[in-house]
């Protein structure tokens, strides 16, 4: 919904707001935020709030640290948990420079830059994400535990599923914030959910996928449990991921599909698909940014790490669910909610639109359960792997011009760097299952 500066302090007044959050995430997705008193609401709408850039993650040094916050006005929401008597608001923001120019380590004006893009192509992209999660008990210290809150499994009901309650809350409360929630559920593993929302235009949604992680997190605090979006919190059950379901539109019509081809896919579809299967292997760094998410990124637990798609099984890194005409879309399984979600809709866009210049023609659809074919049955049938690590994640969008163009030199370096140096430390240190192992056999 189109909103205006005036819209906005009018709500704000009648809401009897007295504090605004103004938020906005580093490069890799952490929700920032400035809390200010409503009085100074207008000045903050007029983009005239600085804030020091060098002390976020990724942004900028200390001699060139101010940075100011442009609020879009139609991401103005109520805080439905906080008290209505002198209520909290936020506001998410772009990062300008003091030149009144986008900052090019602003994630949000990243994506804004990829949708321009497919915007002078004559497209637009809807984006629908499936976010699951996991509630865990806290220690008598507030500290999360990995101990799952439920003994529940895919679709489970009350008692089994002793999450409902918190869910439930997170539905209510998402709902009174704007979202349409279309479902929700237990999911395969105990102790893990999924709240689906309607898909919208990718800026919206992205925008809706900070939200949604905030709010989980929140009320789950509330009921004395703690979410998390970690890829693969626990050894041995399925991960958390973010399918993530894209379509272009273009003057008002999806063109992935067509009436009359095969499967009723268009060709752009098609190169669409093309795009992402040639630059997963790079943009898989982004879409799965940290060293657990290679720990969810296995056979045997329902992730898809096999480059190929299908209309008929869910295996491949895409699928194409079965609807046709306006849902006609592309599911793209392998993104976790670890991600930053501006960037990851940057990077796949770039992708899919590269596929659509250059004419990209995926190979033939994979329509048996991948996940049982032998390694020389995909060799012999050309499936190709994502990246098995972090690292190797990283050496592939280092070679990936494409992939760094949708994030621009500032973030592409400053992301490679502070993620070589995790792998390093994650690679130095010593694990648990170290220990088990050999302090007592050595």
């Amino acid at each position: 919904m189109s909103m205006t500066k005036q819209d906005v302090l009018v709500m704000a007044k009648e809401a009897n707001v007295k504090f605004i959050r103004l938020q906005f995430t580093d490069i890799f997705g952490v929700l920032k935020n400035v809390a200010i008193p409503v009085d100074q609401l207008e000045k903050a709408l007029d983009g005239e709030l600085m804030f020091d850039g060098s002390s976020i993650e990724g942004f900028v040094r200390i001699e060139e640290s101010d940075q100011y916050l442009r609020p879009d006005p139609s991401t103005f929401t109520v805080f439905p948990w906080r008290p209505r008597d002198g209520s909290v608001a936020r506001l998410i923001c772009d990062v300008y420079t003091p030149n009144g120019e986008p900052f090019e380590g602003c994630p949000r004006c990243t994506l804004q830059k990829a949708l321009e893009e497919a915007k002078e192509m004559g497209y637009s992209l809807n984006v629908g994400p499936e976010a699951e999660f996991f509630l865990f008990h806290t220690d008598e210290h507030g500290r999360p535990t990995t101990i799952t809150h439920d003994k529940g499994g895919y679709f489970d009901l009350s008692p089994v599923d002793l999450g409902e309650n918190a869910r439930r809350d997170m539905v209510m409360t998402l709902q009174d914030m704007g979202f349409e929630i279309e479902a929700s559920h237990h999911e395969v593993a105990e102790g893990q959910h999924e709240i689906d929302f309607k898909y919208d235009e990718a800026l919206v949604t992205a925008d809706k996928l900070v939200t949604f992680k905030f709010v989980v997190r929140s009320i789950a605090q509330r009921h004395g449990l703690h979410a998390t979006f970690m890829p693969k919190p626990i050894f041995g059950i399925n991960g958390s991921g973010m399918h993530t379901h894209q379509s272009l539109f273009k003057d008002g019509k999806n063109i992935f599909f067509d009436p009359n081809a095969e499967g009723q896919l268009s060709e752009t579809a098609l190169y669409y698909i093309g795009g992402i299967l040639k630059h997963a292997g790079a943009f898989t760094a982004i879409t799965n940014p940290t060293v657990n998410s290679y720990k969810r990124l296995v056979p045997g637990y329902e992730a898809p790490v096999y480059l190929a798609w299908s209309e008929k099984n869910r295996s491949p890194l895409i699928r194409i669910p079965a609807r046709r005409g306006v849902g006609t879309r592309v599911e793209v399984r392998s993104p976790d909610p670890s991600c930053n979600p501006y960037l990851a809709l940057a990077v796949m866009l770039k992708a899919g639109l590269d596929g659509i210049k250059n004419k990209i023609m995926p190979p033939a659809a994979v329509d048996k359960n991948i996940y049982q074919l032998s390694l020389s049955e995909r060799e012999a049938m050309g499936i190709d792997s994502l990246p098995g690590s972090l690292k190797e994640a990283i050496g592939n969008l280092e070679k990936d011009t494409v992939i760094q163009e949708a994030l621009g030199s500032h973030i592409y370096q400053r992301f490679v760097d502070a993620k070589k140096m995790e792998y390093q430390n994650y690679e130095m240190s010593v694990h648990n299952w170290e220990l088990e192992q050999y302090l007592s056999k050595f």
